[in-house]
């Protein structure tokens, strides 16, 4: 029997949005289920997640169960990559991006 990996991205809700995104740098992707390149971005956040370690947190934000998250920061079009540090946005991506551009930003943040 093998054992099933517990995913290193965290899921955000309006509940715990503010306090996991106040300190240090935080990758946030808003996504929805029904979203083609949001599954694709989700296997890269989770190849990202395991590789960078404690140097940042990579977590998703579901907008169809978090629209009032969503309408606060303006997500229009999905994925949409927000890079907090210290609770501020840093930098803003939008569509899918490939890990190394992701790991930039994050060094960057």
């Amino acid at each position: 029997m093998s054992k099933v990996k517990k995913s290193k991205v965290k899921n955000l809700t309006a509940t715990n949005f503010d306090a996991q995104t106040s300190k240090g740098v935080v990758l946030v992707d808003f996504w929805a289920p029904w979203c083609g390149p949001c599954k694709i971005l989700g296997l890269v956040l989770e190849q990202l997640a395991e590789e960078i370690g404690d140097a940042a947190t990579i977590a998703k934000v579901d907008i169809e169960k978090n629209k009032k998250l969503a309408e606060k920061f303006k997500v229009n079009t999905i994925p949409a990559i927000f890079i907090f540090k210290n609770g501020k946005v840093v930098n803003q991506m939008i569509d899918e991006k490939d890990k190394t551009t992701l790991i930039n930003a994050i060094k960057d943040a």
